[in-house]
């Protein structure tokens, strides 16, 4: 699954995400995340390099869910009422629905995107979704420069410092650096689009390339795979009673 192509991994993710998106039940959640740990097995990666990547997903979900609990909507019997704080049985409900489901969503995401590269991704998204040559290069040139900018607000930063003009009035520091970064990015982005115009960067409409983006048999199988785990988190979920269609309304319309 490390290898697929990068279009294969983007539109698994984003098919999942979609259909998840449909429902807010622990069912359908549970068995898509169940799936998906047997599908990361073949995602190539180390369980150090896993954890350290999908850490703050493992952090923000038991807080989502945490939130939910407290503030969610009150339904069944209420266990605890103070102030602002509900919980009861509908929002414990939700609260564990919302917790998977976030992890079902998010660490498919992130384990894919882990091991894709710009440069195939673009390749991909030209050679293969046929989308606007330009568009993409020019996506990818901005996305090549995003460390660069980085730096230079860290060195502006640093040399405003050194005049003394860092240390107060930090929003009016703040909105200076960043009509400084606006016009700095503009420049560079002027001087880029005329150096890759000067190479020949969109200078005709059809163009070459020095990688060939395939859709094989891989890419296919991983597809094939998301699909049937969506497929089988919505049966499971509808079979046992618990598929709540938010825009239908939530499971009350659902059993009108």
């Amino acid at each position: 699954m490390g290898g697929a192509n990068p279009v294969a991994k983007l539109g698994a993710a984003l098919f999942l995400a979609a259909v998840l998106l449909l429902s807010i039940d622990w069912v359908s959640a549970t068995i898509a995340l169940a799936l998906e740990l047997v599908l990361f097995c073949f995602a190539g990666l180390t369980l150090r390099r896993f954890f350290l990547r999908t850490w703050p997903v493992l952090v923000a979900a038991p807080l989502t869910g945490v939130t939910t609990l407290l503030y969610g909507r009150a339904s069944g019997e209420m266990h605890l009422q103070w102030g602002l704080v509900q919980i009861s049985d509908g929002s414990i409900d939700l609260a564990i629905a919302t917790c998977i489901r976030v992890l079902a969503i998010a660490l498919p995401a992130v384990v894919l995107f882990i091991t894709i590269d710009p440069t195939d991704l673009a390749d991909g998204l030209a050679q293969v979704v046929r989308l606007p040559h330009r568009f993409v290069i020019g996506a990818l040139a901005a996305f090549r420069l995003v460390g660069l900018f980085v730096d230079d607000w860290r060195a502006m930063s640093l040399a405003r410092r050194a005049r003394g003009l860092g240390d107060q009035h930090v929003l009016r520091r703040f909105l200076g650096m960043g009509f400084a970064m606006l016009v700095l990015s503009i420049r560079r982005g002027t001087k880029l689009a005329t150096a890759m115009e000067a190479r020949g960067f969109g200078a005709l409409p059809h163009r070459t390339w020095a990688r060939e983006s395939r859709f094989g048999r891989r890419d296919a199988a991983l597809v094939v795979a998301v699909c049937l785990i969506a497929i089988a988190a919505i049966v499971t979920s509808v079979a046992t009673g618990n598929w709540n269609f938010i825009i239908g309304g939530g499971r009350e319309s659902v059993t009108a």
